[in-house]
C-alpha cells in the first residue's frame, strides 16, 4: 500500500509541474504581446513571441518553487511520521 501512496505523490507531482508550465504558455498566449509591448516597447508578431517565452520561462520557474515546496513539505512530513513512534516508547 505504502508504494501506491508513494507513486501517487510523485505522479501528483508530476501533474502539477507540467500544469503549472502549460498555464504559463497558456497565459502567455493569451496576454498577446501586451506585457512586453508594455514593459520592452515591442510589437507585432516579435512582442508575442516575447511574452510566449517570458510567460514559459515565468511558468518553469514557477513550476519548480511550487513543486519543490510540496515535495519538501512532505519529507518534512514523512521524517516527523517515522521519528513520531520512538517519542512514544516508553523505555
Amino acid at each position: 500500500m505504502k508504494f501506491f501512496i508513494i507513486n501517487s505523490f510523485r505522479t501528483m507531482i508530476y501533474v502539477a509541474y507540467i500544469a503549472v508550465i502549460v498555464s504559463g504558455i497558456a497565459l502567455g498566449i493569451y496576454n498577446k504581446g501586451e506585457f512586453t509591448g508594455e514593459l520592452i516597447g515591442l510589437t507585432g508578431t516579435l512582442a508575442q513571441v516575447a511574452d510566449f517565452a517570458v510567460f514559459t520561462v515565468g511558468g518553469w520557474i514557477a513550476a519548480s518553487l511550487i513543486c519543490g515546496l510540496i515535495v519538501t513539505l512532505l519529507d518534512i512530513r514523512d521524517d516527523i511520521n517515522d521519528r513520531l513512534p520512538d517519542a512514544r516508547r516508553d523505555d
